[in-house]
């Protein structure tokens, strides 16, 4: 099937500050999303051909298709406003009508295209519904039942809804938490009877609209097309796979089964949808029929059903679908493979290095050489993503890892330092006391001086970009200012980090205290990041912190 026309339509978006996560959330659960996807449709598939009914002995018990591959079809394209259509001698109705269609027979003259103009009614402007109803019958013979020459067995039909409902996007319930406006957003003066009305955006009454229930909006859907599936497999009686019989359109008195008419709208994206409103007095339609392979029609449904299963289990956000079709529908193909290779390497020596992470902490016994502090700021930036995550809309999957991670680090700390109950107060506290490896030596003097030089700095950084966070960028409450502000700095100044332990490697002249097998790991998959970075689409931002994966 040709990909979808371009059509107008659109949506807002959040902020560069909000985008940021997100996108990194998208990076992260790339390779795991496409894998599991690609896993469930072909269980799937292999399932239905596997544990699917046997074929009984008997031809008489078997039901077929009742038009043969080739047969000369017409077809007859009506759109109306009801879901019924018995309307046939409305030539209103009637936007498209072929003859001499061959039956999946895979050539140009199977391959119908159309491209016209619609105007709306009224009804249709006011969230009213329109249906696409498609009929095909043998060369000759009409559609309508009530035309003397109708013949049941000839003509087959399938209504389908040309307009989509869906809920429309909540309003942006961030503002900015100094009172301030942007130019032209707070106040418009507008003059109606020689009066100057003063128009001030109210926040509190755009928050008590977004804590109602949704409301539903009526979009367009530009490219119909339909499919007639290439299925001339004899079923048994009763014994039809799961998959296929909901689809599988049978004539009451012979048994058999009419073609399947499959409405193809998987590469129909959200971003293409026209909203329908007062407003639009035209709107695109671009119609085309042709053949799909009984494989390529079943694969479609099982990667829909995929979408499905993950988005009820929380490992895909809503949108995240259509981005996973934009690889590969505006992807190059090289490009493509290129970023499935460098997300499979990207997971493998990701693992290795987290694994030997945990084998070096867990055997180590001396802290001489290493900084313990960085270990501690490790373990805080890894906390303030974490907390970021849970403040925004984040599938349970990427909130699961970020736990897991701010866990693991954790527990470096105690292999780094000891940590103590201290019960002498009313609530008890934790302390963190430096293991005597660790203070015996030059290590933590070297550190304290480098933690000291680099926190003047960091907390410069971070006090200078949150203060214009919070003059220039607008936010739900001063919780999520602090946390946005912290994540930010995490993901710009977070290479920074590297510098204690380089300074202690300068003073004490060895780096033979240093997880080697870790650090190759993470030296090669830093190698990765940097042509992730340049292959994948992402914001500026998150580009360049690739580069502190090295910190080590």
């Amino acid at each position: 099937m040709a990909p979808p026309a371009a059509a107008g339509g659109g949506g807002g978006g959040g902020g560069e500050e909000g985008q940021q996560p997100r996108q990194q959330q998208q990076q992260n659960g790339f390779g795991q999303t496409i894998t599991g996807i690609i896993r469930i449709a072909v269980f799937w598939y292999f399932a239905s051909k596997f544990f699917s009914p046997k074929k009984p002995t008997d031809p008489s018990n078997l039901i077929s298709n009742l038009f043969q591959k080739g047969e000369a079809l017409d077809m007859w394209l009506y759109l109306s406003e009801h879901e019924k259509f018995n309307d046939f001698g409305n030539e209103a109705s009637l936007v498209w009508h072929e003859t001499n269609i061959p039956y999946v027979t895979w050539g140009p003259e199977s391959t119908r295209t159309l491209s016209l103009k619609y105007y709306p009614s009224q009804a249709l402007k006011n969230n009213g519904s329109l249906y696409a109803h498609v009929f095909f019958a043998r060369s000759g013979y009409p559609p309508d039942p009530n035309d003397p020459e109708f013949q049941p067995q000839a003509t087959f039909g399938r209504t389908h809804s040309v307009v989509a409902y869906l809920p429309k996007s909540r309003s942006d319930k961030r503002k900015s938490l100094l009172g301030n406006t942007k130019e032209g957003e707070a106040v418009e003066s507008v003059a109606m009877h020689g009066t100057m009305l003063l128009q001030v955006a109210d926040d509190a009454e755009t928050d008590s609209k977004d804590d109602g229930p949704d409301e539903w909006i009526a979009y367009w859907k530009p490219n119909i097309t339909i499919n007639l599936v290439e299925d001339f497999t004899r079923y048994g009686h009763n014994a039809v796979p799961p998959n296929i019989a909901p689809y599988l359109n049978i004539e009451p008195s012979t048994g058999n089964y009419y073609p399947t008419i499959f409405f193809n709208e998987f590469w129909l994206l959200r971003d293409k949808l026209i909203a329908i409103n007062e407003s639009v007095t035209e709107l695109p339609l671009n119609l085309e029929v042709g053949p799909i392979s009984m494989m390529k029609w079943q694969l479609f449904l099982q990667i829909d059903q995929s979408f499905q299963i993950h988005r009820s289990y929380g490992s895909m956000l809503e949108g995240e679908a259509d981005e996973l079709k934009r690889v590969f529908l505006e992807g190059n193909p090289y490009l493509l493979v290129i970023t499935m290779v460098v997300s499979l390497l990207h997971s493998v020596f990701d693992f290795l290095a987290f694994k030997n992470d945990i084998q070096f902490w867990n055997k180590n016994k001396s802290m001489e050489g290493l900084s313990a502090k960085s270990v501690v700021v490790s373990f805080l930036c890894q906390l303030v993503v974490f907390l970021y995550l849970l403040d925004n809309e984040t599938s349970w999957m990427i909130l699961a890892s970020s736990g897991i991670g701010v866990c693991i680090e954790f527990w470096k700390i105690g292999k780094a330092m000891h940590i103590e109950i201290d019960r002498s107060g009313r609530i008890p506290m934790l302390r963190f006391r430096d293991r005597d490896s660790y203070a015996s030596n030059k290590t933590k003097e070297y550190d304290d001086i480098a933690m000291k030089y680099l926190s003047y700095v960091l907390f410069f950084l971070v006090a200078c970009f949150s203060v214009y966070s919070l003059m220039y960028e607008r936010h739900k409450s001063w919780y999520s200012w602090i946390l946005s502000s912290l994540t930010s700095c995490v993901y710009m100044f977070g290479f920074i980090m590297m510098c204690p332990q380089l300074f202690i490697n300068y003073k004490l002249k060895s780096v033979a205290h240093l997880p080697w097998r870790q650090m190759t790991y993470k030296f090669l998959n830093t190698i990765i990041d940097d042509l992730f970075a340049f292959v994948i689409k992402m914001p500026t931002l998150h580009r360049l912190s690739v580069f502190r994966d090295g910190k080590i």
